[in-house]
């Protein structure tokens, strides 16, 4: 998604007013390629994520990366690395919770707001509950009058019950499986204890609707995290794993069933072309080239049309997808970066296929007689991201109209000899929808009726995309990137989000828009917590100082060259006034970043995690592993190298414990060897803390401050907890999904552990459980003259509780009140509050009394 300080022509500029900044140019290959790179190669998956967005040639995949140095190891070729690496992922998703044990309708997803049940005594083990957000209203799109949608997340792939319209199933790119039996007018999680829940395609059988297929890992992102095929034997509602190989590690772009047979069904992937005739337990690779997209007649049988869009180009099959015959179009290439087929549901003679290759967009259409010719596109298809969001449909019930989507769709109208063409997902008036196309499907009855996936979730349009209607209420698959939070409060937290901007949760499953484009790292200050930052993507922030809401931010810097290295999404610190980013260097503010002062590394390096301990004190990790701190002595900052945990991996967090400054806390984002480590020494010395834990990437750590030796960490798949400094490790809770964790806060008053995950939200679960009963003691004791009147105040109380005041004689007499009191709150500071009780003895005698709390909620 365009940031609003984003360059139109893909170019810079040299400078900028002062308060603004200099207009960015995209990446190469997009800003989802940058995100997919540094997603990748720390862990392992560095050559999958080339090979998605590299031209194709005309080398079979299978070869691929086989031939020496720089593709992969001399040990094994990438995509058996990619199978092991995956192979660990579901493992671990399988020991967080039995996959066959997914019988149960899931309940609805929770809403975040209402009272936390009362308990004062431990449950164990602590359940999470998801905050959302089940759906964000004020999107962005790119079209105007007002350009504004309701939004989710990524959708990679939509099927439609051939036999109910209203029975809809959502793939979502790394948050499982969503089933709607209303017209998506309300969702539920059906794969949330799978072995991935990467969703590339979703089939439905159309001779036996209750058969559904589902290809794990996202061919246009999560393709190396693949666990293979699922199988649902009841619509959508519950699954299992059918096949793991051979696609572990691979990623699907689509899949297809035989019109008349539930076991025939053919598989496009990132690894090639395979065939199962038996339901999809075996298969037998057909074509060892990538495959984005299938088309398959609607006679069906052993002796139907089948058509397959690969690497090298247009192939059809005339025996259901046994053997395959290169399709010549006149004009095309050798090898595609994207392309997809279609044939016309209501005459499958009439098939379209729409390519991208050396920069420039082509559509093709075959006719009635078989005779295949190019189709001029509109100026409006770009191909910037083709690699990442592609596809096409050609209308039901009419063989002269087709949608085509990249970052926006578009449908065209053939009428005699010309075309015409009708922007769909950005409109100069009208609904437009979210960018970055990657899906459309069709209503099995109604042919008017479309419906598209997208970065920012699922569209239905009623007449062929003139209109549109959201469907993302309750579909609850936003990609976090990063969490912040308001330490006086628990309904209000900051998040980044892929393409989906910066986010605010006031309490409610539905967050608000705060800010356009893509949301990168975030922040608010802890004494002043109106004070919040939130950034894009590339260095640079921007400030509010009322809040976060929707148009109260400003753009402050920091002020980069040129060609300066930083991550996509930069890391930021704040504490208190203390403001830093960086990249190669350090950029900090100690005046809430009115001005930043750069601190230099060492040449060649590149921040990748930071953590402020104090506003005085930084901790810097950068992506070879090393860890620096920075001190203020008052009148500039001193760079200190400390001992180096582990070389030649990324350092994803680090975390200073509370109270202790000189236990320190660093993690890795690596899929092998030591990935947590930890000093009491203030980094002197370091102590692997790994064993326990699944043999993944550890993204996020975070400490308990009212509990020495207490350390949660975030992994690709889950959150573990040590109560033993590291010494040993168990899962956190129950009823987390299998899902990758990207980020953590800790709220240390209302004893939550907040979790940002990768497509399914914010969750949080009660470290402690939550209270079952009231806390109830007796704070002070009083004595009041005759008739007299006092104030008792008791204070550093965390604002967060849910208190009760009461005033008790300690001698009662009955008959008349002895005692009248008030209570009166005051908010000390953000996060404390000083409660004043004011007592009036009502009798002309002495009495004593017990000043007495009853604490409800912490939350």
């Amino acid at each position: 998604m365009k940031t609003p300080l984003e360059s139109d022509n893909g170019t810079a500029t040299a400078t900028a007013a002062p308060g603004t900044r200099a207009l960015q140019p995209k990446p190469a290959g997009g800003k989802a390629l940058a995100r997919l790179r540094e997603f990748s190669g720390p862990r392992g998956l560095q050559v999958i994520a080339d090979a998605l967005a590299e031209p194709a040639d005309d080398e079979p995949v299978a070869t691929k990366g086989r031939r020496g140095a720089g593709k992969a190891s001399a040990a094994a070729p990438p995509e058996d690395q990619a199978a092991e690496l995956a192979q660990r992922y579901a493992d671990a998703a399988v020991a967080l919770g039995a996959f066959d044990a997914l019988v149960a309708v899931p309940d609805a997803v929770p809403a975040a707001d209402g009272d936390a049940p009362a308990s004062a005594s431990l449950v164990p083990p602590p359940a999470w509950r998801s905050l959302g957000p089940i759906y964000m209203p004020n999107g962005q799109t790119y079209g105007s009058n007002p350009g504004r949608t309701i939004v989710s997340g990524r959708v990679s792939s939509i099927a439609v019950d051939p036999s109910n319209g209203n029975h809809l199933l959502c793939g979502s790119a790394a948050g499982g499986v969503w089933e709607s039996f209303d017209n998506g007018t309300t969702w539920w999680p059906r794969t949330d204890s799978a072995p991935t829940l990467t969703v590339g395609a979703l089939a439905y059988a159309k001779s036996a609707p209750a058969t559904v297929y589902c290809g794990t890992g996202e061919g246009n992102f999560y393709a190396g995290l693949g666990a293979g095929l699922l199988k649902s034997a009841n619509g959508g509602t519950t699954w299992s794993l059918v096949a793991g190989a051979p696609f572990v590690g691979q990623g699907f772009y689509d899949l297809v069933v035989d019109p008349v047979n539930v076991n025939h069904v053919l598989a496009g992937t990132t690894s090639g072309l395979y065939e199962s005739t038996n339901g999809g337990v075996a298969w037998t690779l057909r074509r060892a080239r990538r495959t984005w997209s299938l088309a398959y007649q609607t006679s069906g049988g052993a002796a139907a049309e089948v058509l397959a869009a690969c690497s090298d180009g247009v192939y059809r099959s005339t025996n259901g997808g046994t053997a395959w015959a290169a399709v010549a179009l006149p004009g095309a290439p050798a090898s595609w970066n994207r392309l997809a087929v279609s044939m016309v549901r209501g005459d499958p003679r009439v098939a379209y296929a729409f390519g991208s290759s050396g920069g420039a967009a082509r559509l093709y259409r075959r006719d009635v007689a078989g005779v295949w010719s190019a189709v001029a596109l509109p100026a409006g298809v770009t191909v910037g991201q083709d690699w990442y969001d592609w596809c096409l449909m050609a209308a039901p019930d009419t063989v002269n109209q087709v949608y085509v989507g990249a970052i926006d769709n578009f449908r065209g109208t053939l009428s005699g000899a010309a075309w015409t063409w009708m922007a769909m997902s950005a409109k100069t008036s009208g609904d437009s929808i979210h960018p970055d196309q990657h899906a459309f499907a069709l209503h099995p009855t109604d042919p008017n009726v479309l419906f598209a996936g997208s970065d920012g979730g699922l569209y239905r349009s009623p007449n062929r995309g003139v209109n549109w209607t959201s469907l993302n209420n309750g579909l609850a698959i936003t990609e976090i990137e990063y969490l912040a939070q308001d330490w006086g409060s628990t309904r209000m937290l900051l998040a980044g989000t892929q393409d989906n901007g910066t986010i605010r949760y006031t309490g409610s499953a539905v967050w608000e828009h705060a800010q356009d484009g893509d949301g990168g790292d975030c922040g608010l200050n802890r004494p002043s917590p109106n004070v919040c930052f939130h950034t894009f993507y590339g260095m640079g922030m921007e400030r509010s100082t009322t809040g976060g809401g929707w148009g109260s931010w400003g753009w402050i810097g920091p002020a980069v060259p040129a060609g300066y290295s930083a991550l996509f999404y930069p890391p930021v610190e704040v504490n208190g006034d203390t403001v830093a980013q960086a990249g190669q260097s350090v950029f900090v503010s100690r005046n809430r970043g009115t001005a930043f002062t750069e601190v230099a590394l060492p040449a060649g390096l590149l921040t990748t995690a930071m953590h402020a301990s104090t506003a005085d004190r930084l901790y810097v990790g950068v992506s070879v592993g090393r860890v620096f701190r920075l001190d203020w002595n008052g009148a500039s900052w001193v760079r200190t190298e400390l001992t180096v945990p582990r070389s030649s991996a990324q350092v994803s967090d680090l975390h200073v414990e509370s109270g202790a400054p000189n236990n320190v806390w660093v993690t890795y984002r690596a899929s092998s060897g030591g990935r947590v480590y930890a000093s009491t020494d203030g980094g002197t010395s370091w102590t692997d803390r790994s064993a326990g834990l699944p043999v993944l990437p550890i993204n996020a750590v975070c400490t308990d401050p009212g509990n020495a030796g207490r350390v949660w960490v975030a992994a690709d798949i889950g959150v573990y907890e040590s109560l033993s400094s590291g010494a040993a490790w168990s899962v956190l809770g129950t009823g987390l999904p299998n899902v990758m964790v990207a980020d953590l806060v800790f709220h240390p008053h209302a004893r939550v552990l907040r979790a940002g995950t990768r497509n399914r939200g914010v969750w949080e679960v009660p470290v402690d459980g939550w209270l079952t009963a009231p806390i109830c003691g007796t704070q002070f004791i009083g004595t009041l003259a005759g008739n007299q009147s006092g104030r008792w105040f008791t204070f550093n109380w965390p604002a967060t509780w849910h208190v009760v005041w009461t005033v008790m004689p300690v001698s009662p007499t009955s008959g008349t009140p002895q005692l009248r009191w008030t209570v009166q709150v005051e908010r000390g500071t953000s996060e404390y509050a000083t409660y004043w009780i004011n007592v009036t003895n009502l009798t002309p005698v002495a009495v004593q009394f017990e000043g007495r709390y009853a604490i409800l909620s912490r939350y």
